[in-house]
Order: structure tokens, then sequence, then C-alpha cells
């Protein structure tokens, strides 16, 4: 079995555990980056220059064989320049979500079946029951939304050895087990933007392009911007209006034109939406869903709200209505749909009313 390891605590426990167990276990940690100093350093636990020393020392401590391998330039095509062409075509992306599913439970697990590993273990706060996902115990800390687009074929060479366990469990086990990582701070940055500055990130790689903030509901250009790449839907912080609303309440991003370059702010009950529609819908719970309308719960972004709702699939489109609005929908963003804390599929945001 393979273990990845991210230098993180989390990942380090998963393959004690598995190891424990009896497995025939191998650790693998995955360089990201063809030159480590340009992404973030300091003891973040994903994909700093750091975390190959910290995970290869927990392999030592677990008693495992350790391997470094080459993911960069697979990494750069289908994470970083996907992040980057997503910004430009005005959507927001959710990068840690497709490098599970591009990265970790793609190019990894491909190999990996290849050279006659059974599975891939990861440190992901997420449980298997019969090859379907299900959410952690520990909300705050659950990452089943991140792993919604996986297939059922990913999953079923997929184990989540964290599945029942709370963060706070987890940093215990590893202080018992003598993991050095056992107080290493989680990581919640994007790993590849060095300064965490995503509008000077995509700049560097998109340039400049001088264009209006337009308030929907005078018409009026109420400001400029240096590239609509550097917005997302709900922003409220940051747009630097050069007139104040009429009423006197914050505005906030509510749609972005790529093509004629024009940001669109409103008042924040603008951002309420009802009608979401979806691409390219994946099914990985225990069934297919039917050809009728069928309820079920829906989660719009990474940790957050749930939102009852009305879902039917037509073609290969994905149709969502919610029982009550949701604030702020982003094209591009992945809506996950669950039966309880069952995942049962998931879906690409593609446009919301």
């Amino acid at each position: 079995m393979l273990a990845a390891m991210s230098g993180g605590v989390d990942s380090a426990v998963a393959a004690a555990r598995i190891a424990e167990a009896g497995h025939d276990v191998t650790g693998v940690h995955l360089a990201l980056s063809a030159n480590p100093q340009s992404y973030r350093t300091g003891a973040r636990g994903c994909c700093t220059v750091e975390d190959s020393r910290d995970a290869r020392r927990a392999a030592d401590v677990i008693g495992i064989p350790f391997y470094i391998w080459d993911m960069a330039e697979r990494f750069h095509r289908d994470v970083v320049e996907d992040f980057v062409s997503e910004y430009a075509a005005g959507r927001t992306p959710n990068p840690c979500l497709r490098c599970n599913e591009k990265i970790k439970f793609e190019a990894v697990l491909d190999r990996a079946l290849a050279l006659g590993f059974d599975a891939v273990a990861t440190g992901h706060h997420a449980r298997l029951v019969d090859g379907v996902l299900h959410r952690s115990p520990d909300q705050g800390k659950d990452q089943s939304y991140v792993l919604g687009v996986l297939t059922r074929e990913q999953l079923s060479h997929a184990i989540f050895p964290l599945g029942d366990s709370t963060k706070a469990q987890v940093r215990e086990e590893a202080a018992r087990r003598g993991l050095t990582v056992a107080d290493k701070p989680d990581s919640h940055d994007i790993c590849f933007i060095a300064d965490g500055d995503t509008r000077s990130f995509l700049a560097d790689r998109l340039g400049t392009a001088e264009g209006p903030i337009v308030d929907a509901l005078t018409g009026e250009t109420v400001g400029a911007h240096p590239g609509a790449y550097g917005y997302t839907i709900g922003q409220r912080k940051g747009l630097h209006l050069n007139r104040p609303a009429s009423d006197g309440k914050p505005r906030y991003v509510l749609s972005i034109e790529p093509v004629s370059n024009t940001v669109t702010v409103g008042p924040r009950t603008s951002l309420e939406v009802t009608s979401i529609t979806c691409a390219r819908p994946l099914w990985n719970g225990p069934a297919d869903p039917p050809a009728e309308p069928f309820a079920c719960h829906v989660q719009l972004r990474a940790h957050g709200e749930v939102h009852a709702c009305q879902a039917q699939v037509s073609g290969d489109q994905l149709h969502i209505q919610l029982t009550s609005p949701a604030m702020g929908v982003a094209p591009g963003q992945a809506a996950v749909l669950y039966d309880g804390d069952t995942v049962i599929g998931s879906a690409t945001i593609s446009a919301a009313a």
C-alpha cells in the first residue's frame, strides 16, 4: 500500500495507522515544484521546502520505506495553469480540489497501481464506507467536499485512515507516536502562491488590463480595476470604488465579464441565488440519480454552508433549485451533493440566478 505523505500531521498519522495494522506500506512525498524556493516556505503543512524532510522523518519513525516522486510538471499543468486560465475566464477555481482530482487521485494513483500497489492512503478527513464517501465526524475539518470530484473507481483504491477521528485526536496520537509534526500548523493558503497575494500572482501571468467597475442598479461606472481576473463573486474588500452607494451600504462583486473586462457590483441582496446550473456531473454515490428531480443537500464551497435543494440531471448538465437563497455562488466552484453525510455526486457550477 502506498501512503501519500505531505509532511503534515494528518498524513503521518494515516501512514502510521496502516503500517501498525499490518499492511506493507511505502511512503511517498510529492515534489510539486521544479524550484522549491518558488513555493511557500515555512512550516505550513503543504508544498513547502521543509515538507519533504518532515515526511522523511515521519517515515523513519514509523519504519517504512520512503521515496520522493517528481510531479512538478504535471502539477504545474493541471493545477497552476488551470488556476490561471479559470480566473482569466471569469471563474473562481478551487486548486486544492483540482490537486486531489488530477494529482493525488489520478497521476499518483495511476502510477501506484502500475507499480503493483493495491491502494493509496492519504490523511484526508473523510470516511469511506463500502467504497462510498462520507463526511468526517469532525465537521470543522471535514474534507469530503474537496474529494467529491473523485470517481467510484478512484475511491475503490483509496483509504482514509483518519475517517473516524477528529483533528484533536490525530494530534494527540502523533505526539504519543513520537512524530515531530504533532504540533505543525495546518495549511490554509494556496501552496503555489508564495506570499499569499493571489491578485499579484495572476497579474504576473496575465498582465494588467484596466476596465470599468459598474454599479448594477444605476449603470454608472463607479471605479476602475487593473484586471477583472483579480475579483471573485461576493467580494467586498479591495474594490476601491470612487463613489459610495446612494444608501451608504457596502457593495459586492455580482458578476465578472472577461470579454468586456467589466466587474459589476451591487448590494448584498443581489448576491442571493436560488437556481444553479452545473456542468460535467459526476456520480460517485451508492446509486446513479433518478431521471426526475430528487431532494438532497448541496455544498457550494469548501467549508461552506449546506443547503437543502431539489436536483435534476438534464443531459450533461445538473440543475439545482435551492429551498432558500444562497449568497455569492461563484462559477468554477464545485457543487457537491449529499444525502445526509453521504456524498452522492458533484458538478462544476457554470451559472447561478
